[in-house]
């Protein structure tokens, strides 16, 4: 079946038809490091990642692009509050940044270009626009280059507005524009600025505009025209349909296809810093582990607003336990499946397809898991191994495989000194629990079992002995 997505652009799902066959280039706008990232920010690097494993396991080679924005003018400002350079300012939050990406299990980009390491390619598409008339230089002195929106019969064709009902933004600087709509391609440099914050251009010393950025590195890494562009819905515009005109007008066909995830709310209102509503995400990774809230925001489409509580989180959890708890047992009777096996199901298939519907994916998964424990019973066979291999693959797609090398690593790196302090406190209770088993003293056996669930540990019995869990 052919993979379908939803495009943006013209608003409708289509076949996905890639410019170069067996190929898929993806470039997904990155986060402006002013700030340590929340759940929020974190949505859209998670949706695409999938997005991405998808194509792989379609068989297609992607090469994914995810930038970094660190130069703009809240990295500026944030830095100068905070006595920080503003390189240092960008580059601390760009850790943690890195640090939240690897622990919610997303694949390495195969790129993740900086904005500052790109500035001569901004420099040479600001020249063509130039050229063509579809961008100027302020004529106030400021050295502020401006892109044409009115030298654009098609600008507004992403978001589907027209220009003359266009407001500007109440937040622009108007100074030296010929139209309050005109965006800045290149900001001219402030004698209030650090001067490490600006480059050398033909029209003096400055710094990019957020749009330039994107629309400069997409084009050195994937070339003119390229398969897919995405981000978070709160980027259609002005920043995409900004990167578009200025791409465009340059002569540069740009994005196929264009994708976008939705919010996370909370209480209705869109998750961000500015309302106060924000949950970084070190301290949700305290409540439930990264794996499982993985799969809470995998669990969602990516195209629906989803209402943040920590209810939902703690369901999720469950709901995620459930299936880790099948994975585990058949591994153990199985003794495991070979890494080739990347089989899914019909059902799982057919909704990734449909622009990437992870929610009846996870269903699917259910489904194939709810089978599996009903072979579990007959003990290791060719069935169940089939099962446990839909199951893993399936699971990898989304990125929750707990057997995966990333999730088994976190795991011994954080918690290898509890895991062992638990297996000998528990392992000695159990133990105590099988001799009173033993002895038929059930009174003793089930007030250890009491004892560890009111300490939050389950234990299920199975034919190679007693399991817990946390």
């Amino acid at each position: 079946m052919t993979v379908r997505i939803y495009d943006t652009a013209s608003r409708r799902v289509r076949d996905f038809v890639p410019l170069h066959e067996g190929r898929v280039g993806i470039y997904v706008c990155g986060l402006t490091v002013q700030s340590e990232p929340h759940v929020g920010h974190i949505r859209s690097g998670v949706n695409f990642d999938v997005l991405r494993r998808w194509f792989a396991s379609r068989g297609y080679e992607v090469t994914y692009i995810r930038n970094i924005t660190d130069i703009d003018d809240k990295i500026l400002i944030k830095s100068a509050e905070e006595r920080r350079t503003w390189w240092a300012h960008a580059y601390l939050h760009e850790r943690h940044l890195a640090w939240a990406y690897d622990v919610l299990g997303c694949l390495p980009p195969t790129y993740e270009p900086r904005a500052t390491g790109h500035v001569p390619e901004m420099v040479e598409l600001m020249g063509e626009l130039v050229e063509r008339g579809h961008a100027y230089v302020a004529e106030d002195g400021s050295g502020d280059v401006y892109f044409d929106v009115q030298s654009w019969p098609a600008y507004g064709e992403l978001s589907g507005q027209r220009v003359d009902d266009m407001e500007p933004a109440t937040d622009a600087d108007p100074r030296g524009k010929r139209d309050p709509r005109d965006f800045a391609l290149w900001k001219g440099h402030k004698p209030d600025e650090p001067e490490t914050a600006s480059w050398p251009t033909p029209w003096g010393r400055g710094r990019p505009g957020w749009h330039l950025e994107c629309s400069a590195m997409a084009g050195k890494y994937l070339g003119a025209e390229f398969d897919i562009h995405g981000g978070g819905i709160d980027l259609q515009f002005p920043h995409h349909e900004n990167e578009i005109a200025q791409s465009k007008a340059a002569g540069r066909p740009f994005a196929r296809y264009w994708m976008h995830n939705a919010w996370i709310t909370t209480s209705g209102e869109k998750m961000s810093k500015s309302l106060g509503n924000s949950l970084l995400l070190p301290a949700v990774v305290q409540r439930v582990r990264p794996i499982e809230l993985r799969f809470y925001l995998v669990s969602a489409h990516y195209r629906s607003h989803a209402e943040f509580s920590f209810e939902a989180l703690d369901e999720a959890a469950v709901s995620f336990q459930r299936i880790e708890g099948y994975v585990e047992r058949a591994t153990e009777v199985t003794g495991g499946v070979p890494s080739e096996f990347t089989a899914t199901c019909a059902d799982f298939e057919e909704a990734m397809d449909d622009d990437l519907g992870t929610p009846a994916a996870v269903a699917a998964i259910h489904d194939v898991v709810h089978e599996g424990n009903k072979l579990l019973a007959d003990g290791d066979s060719p069935a169940l191994r089939g099962n446990l291999a839909s199951v893993r693959a399936m699971l990898d797609v989304l990125g929750v495989d707990p057997l995966a090398d990333n999730w088994r690593r976190a795991s011994g790196a954080e918690g290898s000194g509890l895991r062992f302090a638990l297996d000998s406190l528990v392992g000695a209770l159990l133990r105590q629990r099988e001799e009173a088993r033993g002895s038929r003293d059930f009174a003793t056996a089930d007030a250890v079992r009491d004892q560890l669930h009111a300490a939050g540990i389950e234990v299920e019995d199975t034919p190679s002995g007693p399991r817990w869990s946390v």
